[in-house]
């Protein structure tokens, strides 16, 4: 099961970063948490890896819809897009909503997932 939606640039990394904050705040999401894996890693273990950064995005209306149908689904929560190097591209990753649907078993959060997804496709194809 593929649990991603991914997109490939032929952008610099923080060129990247930029455009998908911007991409994700015109369909709704703001970045509740930002971890820099590659700096974590280097301070914590001292291991080197490629730019690898997770952001938090969060729209408010669909969180609060999630977690009125189901207060566990905090768990899942804010969507996680990931902008990392890979090569000579730029990969911005986020996970796919439908996968709240399948691991919770909750119908009641299709309708949730499928705007959310719309939301999230909207902002991975302003970027290519």
């Amino acid at each position: 099961m593929r649990y991603d939606r991914t997109v490939r640039l032929h952008a610099d990394f923080s060129t990247t970063v930029t455009r998908v904050r911007d991409a994700l705040a015109a369909q709704g999401f703001g970045v509740l948490t930002e971890i820099d894996v590659a700096a974590t890693l280097k301070a914590k273990l001292g291991q080197d890896m490629e730019d690898y950064l997770i952001l938090g995005a969060c729209n408010p209306a669909l969180a609060h819809r999630a977690l009125e149908a189901d207060r566990t689904i905090g768990l899942l929560l804010p969507c996680n897009v990931v902008v990392r190097t890979d090569g000579a591209e730029t990969v911005v990753q986020a996970l796919d909503p439908d996968t709240l649907v399948t691991l919770t078993e909750r119908p009641e959060l299709e309708p949730v997932a499928a705007e959310a997804t719309h939301r999230l496709d909207a902002a991975l194809a302003s970027l290519t």
